[in-house]
């Protein structure tokens, strides 16, 4: 495991699959919430570093889903 641990995470975003079966696409999705297309591109892609409380209740209340649908942690993603 690298000496760095706040650069390496374990959690997996499942927003790709939220969308699809919502029908959305990210930049309906980045409208509604009110962040970027960029800013949720990052989030979606598993490159983000954290994400405010503010914008994970956003996604949930436009998504209807909760936290555990949007994020998991996967250990395998360690590399």
């Amino acid at each position: 495991m690298p000496e760095d641990f706040g650069e390496v995470h374990f959690i997996g975003v499942h927003l790709d699959r939220l969308l699809e079966q919502r029908g959305l696409t990210l930049t309906e999705l980045a409208d509604r919430v009110g962040v970027t297309v960029v800013n949720l591109s990052v989030l979606k892609n598993g490159r983000a570093k954290a994400i405010r409380f503010s914008t994970l209740t956003a996604l949930c209340r436009e998504l209807g889903c909760q936290p555990g649908d949007l994020l998991s942690y996967r250990p395998d993603l360690g590399g």
